[in-house]
């Protein structure tokens, strides 16, 4: 059994444990890091944009939940949700893998227990690696904040609307969300 809460771990490692466990494993700097079991805001914030996502991304892309990626060797994320393009992985992709490619867009969704800091760091991480854009959905505040590459994040509350640049005709209103 692999000490998980003090080794560093390979990716080879990682896959090892967390496809031979009854629990979801997140590798965050090389240590293999349970995932929180979500509570009802999570879970229905969750379901309520997988469920809009999924409308826009017929024919353009995936949306999935929790589906790991690797950003690097000590870094297999599974975010509560992601978008990736057909133009990323092709339509044709049909394996029972992490997706091989990082998404275009990551939503973690803050549960009891976690930080907007923590998230936050995470989110940075995210874009180092490739994803194009992150998302910080905080359930309890019902806020959503956008986090870019290239400039700085935007927090959208009340009665806002996202409407993403990169995901053409993607608008969300904030309260189909909470």
């Amino acid at each position: 059994m692999v000490d998980t809460a003090t080794k560093k771990l390979t990716t080879a490692e990682f896959w090892a444990l967390a496809d031979a466990a009854d629990i979801t494993y997140e590798l965050i700097d090389g240590i293999a890091v349970p995932k929180i079991s979500p509570k009802y805001f999570h879970a229905r914030s969750a379901r309520r944009i997988l469920n809009i996502l999924e409308e826009w991304s017929k024919n353009r892309g995936r949306a999935e939940m929790e589906w790991a990626f690797d950003l690097s060797d000590n870094f297999t994320p599974v975010p509560d949700l992601i978008y990736v393009s057909f133009e990323r992985l092709p339509e044709s992709w049909n394996e029972n893998a992490a997706c091989p490619v990082p998404p275009e867009l990551a939503i973690e969704i803050i549960s009891l227990g976690q930080t907007f800091g923590q998230m936050s760091q995470k989110a940075s991480n995210y874009l180092t690696g490739g994803v194009l854009q992150v998302w910080i959905v905080d359930p309890i505040a019902k806020s959503i904040t956008v986090f870019y590459p290239d400039r700085a994040p935007v927090t959208y509350i009340g009665d806002g609307v996202i409407i993403a640049d990169l995901f053409p005709e993607l608008s969300i209103a904030l309260d189909r969300i909470f």
